[in-house]
């Protein structure tokens, strides 16, 4: 059912370490990310950035985000295509290029799932899938760089792959 759909966080800064932002150096980039029924992330710059390399930095939560949103478009049109999936695991990376003016911008993410499926006959499906995935995911139609795929399909009990 079309509809429009609302989303809200908090995020609470918590480095004011005694004299605000009084200096580049004089601040903790530490937050808080809360939501509604839902644990508070505990959020940091990514450490070049003078962040917490022990909490979540946003570059990685957007990642997270892509491939959280690929992992359950997938499940759906997997279900719907009728492959039955018992197992499924991502290692999503992604490039960040800065422009040399203290901003950028992510130019390409990769999501390299690796899915198993109930048997063999469900392989061709299984990777048509990934494609069906990424038209509806909502994030990854989000965002202004290419999120590419590179599956690895797995048949439950046998040790081959079969990437695409």
């Amino acid at each position: 059912m079309p509809g429009t759909h609302h989303y809200a966080v908090d995020i609470d800064w918590q480095g004011n370490l005694g004299s605000g932002t009084s200096g580049y150096r004089d601040y903790s980039r530490q937050v808080e990310i809360r939501s509604i029924a839902a644990d508070p992330i505990a959020g940091s710059a990514d450490k070049p950035f003078r962040g917490d390399p022990e909490r979540w930095n946003p570059e990685q939560l957007l990642l997270g985000a892509l491939a959280q949103c690929h992992l359950l478009s997938y499940l759906y049109a997997a279900v719907t295509a009728g492959v039955v999936v018992t197992d499924y695991r991502d290692s999503a990376v992604g490039t960040l290029t800065e422009d040399g003016a203290a901003s950028g911008a992510f130019s390409d993410v990769l999501l390299r799932p690796v899915v198993t499926v109930a048997s063999a006959d469900m392989v061709d499906a299984a990777t048509a899938a990934h494609a069906e995935a990424n038209r509806l995911c909502f994030i990854a139609n989000s965002v202004n760089f290419p999120v590419r795929h590179e599956p690895t399909i797995l048949v439950a009990g046998q040790d081959t792959e079969s990437g695409s």
